[in-house]
């Protein structure tokens, strides 16, 4: 643990762009590392708010593997917690570190969200998934894969059955989930200052499990700005590109039963990696698509920007309901059209025609087909790619996201309301 005071003044001498007072900000977080969207968004933000000058910790559980060293490069102090001292070691982190605000997101340790939830420092946490309030995470029903709409209540007992939930793995391949605890979570969470949610589809899904609608706040995360695809993209080749982790409500087996059905010569790279990896290349052998989809793992933010550059289209193939999707964003601000199902928040970017396909939810004949008539007709894949960036530029650009990230915890900071919403 690095010994870093940062003090109010001090962004006096730093070359601050702010003008706002300088904050000092704890970020809390489940991990420490890249691994998927939500880690990609807490790095980009926390290298950005200290470079205007606020001090930026962390609190932060198991180590992902994965560019631990830019984590630890942007975040001082840092404080490791885990096991059955962790709601003590949260409250010496929040003592040593003295935020104005704490920053948390992903945390399952209801003694950490416990131990933050007294109101001082005030909380804003961010609502990356649906971990919160779903008793599975992941909103929908195991077997049929079928998105729920309800709220948590003892129906997720009984008949949905969340009460035996997806365990480590080895040995351990199920685990025993309390409705009690999650219900005890839920109302925990329901303290804090502010929710901040990436779409309407979230805000809603708040509203749903009992929380003040005058505490949540929408800001879609936006990632950093990135440099503009190459002149004509998308390429006049037949690349497609997925870029996600490989678990499954991803879908990255139903993208492979949908390929499978594409007629024309085509070439898939998956980006990134997961637990239903091994499963997903057996399965393209077994389709045939040996020779077409290239498994290449987790991948640089660079390799992922130049795989863009090369390929026609993005494909999302998310079954359960995708809080937002910040990497269909990603792909459209690098010129690309994205097909992705009709899943969560999707919908609120992914505008069907304009700047890609919505496709009906698990509909692979559709999805196939999508993919077709933007492999066959290069002109309207690069009409549609233009349209999703501009649009993207417009909408989601990385700095009217801090500006308004930044207001809303200096506002927090200093206990004002959530600004009124229509």
């Amino acid at each position: 643990m690095l010994l870093f005071r940062y003090r109010k003044g001090d962004d006096k001498t730093s070359g601050n762009p702010n003008p706002n007072p300088a904050m000092r900000i704890l970020f809390v977080h489940e991990r420490l590392g890249a691994l998927a969207g939500a880690e990609s968004n807490i790095l980009a933000v926390g290298a950005e708010l200290r470079r205007r000058g606020h001090g930026v910790g962390l609190v932060h559980g198991a180590a992902t593997g994965f560019a631990e060293a830019a984590w630890r490069e942007i975040f001082e102090p840092r404080f490791a917690i885990g096991g059955a001292g962790s709601a003590m070691a949260v409250r010496a982190a929040v003592a040593a570190h003295e935020p104005d605000v704490v920053f948390l997101h992903r945390m399952t340790d209801l003694s950490v969200i416990e131990a933050l939830s007294s109101g001082a420092p005030p909380v804003a946490r961010m609502v990356h998934d649906h971990d919160m309030y779903c008793m599975r995470g992941y909103k929908y029903r195991y077997f049929s894969r079928q998105i729920c709409t309800r709220g948590a209540s003892p129906y997720c007992v009984f008949p949905c059955g969340a009460v035996i939930g997806r365990g480590p793995g080895g040995l351990r391949p199920f685990k025993w989930v309390g409705y009690a605890a999650k219900i005890r979570e839920i109302s925990l969470n329901r303290r804090f200052a502010r929710l901040i949610v990436a779409s309407s589809y979230m805000r809603d899904e708040l509203l749903r499990n009992g929380f003040d609608p005058k505490r949540i706040e929408t800001h879609a995360p936006v990632p950093r700005g990135l440099p503009d695809a190459a002149p004509g993209a998308p390429s006049g080749g037949n690349l497609i590109v997925y870029s996600g982790q490989i678990v499954r409500g991803k879908g990255v087996d139903v993208l492979l039963e949908a390929l499978a059905r594409v007629r024309i010569p085509f070439e898939c790279e998956i980006l990134g990696d997961g637990r239903q990896r091994a499963a997903c290349e057996a399965m393209a052998l077994r389709l045939g698509l040996g020779g077409r989809v290239q498994f290449r793992g987790f991948v640089s933010q660079a390799e992922v920007m130049n795989t863009y550059r090369r390929a026609t289209l993005a494909v999302m193939s998310s079954v359960w309901p995708e809080p937002f999707g910040a990497a269909g964003i990603e792909a459209m601000r690098s010129g690309l059209p994205v097909v992705a199902f009709d899943a969560g928040g999707i919908r609120e970017w992914l505008i069907d025609g304009e700047n890609g396909f919505l496709v009906p939810w698990m509909d692979r004949d559709r999805f196939a087909q999508r993919v077709e008539t933007l492999l066959l007709d290069k002109p309207l894949a690069r009409r549609l790619g233009e349209s999703g960036r501009r649009w993207a530029d417009e909408r989601f650009s990385f700095e009217g996201y801090i500006n308004g990230l930044e207001g809303l915890l200096a506002r927090v900071a200093a206990g004002s309301p959530a600004p009124v919403t229509s």
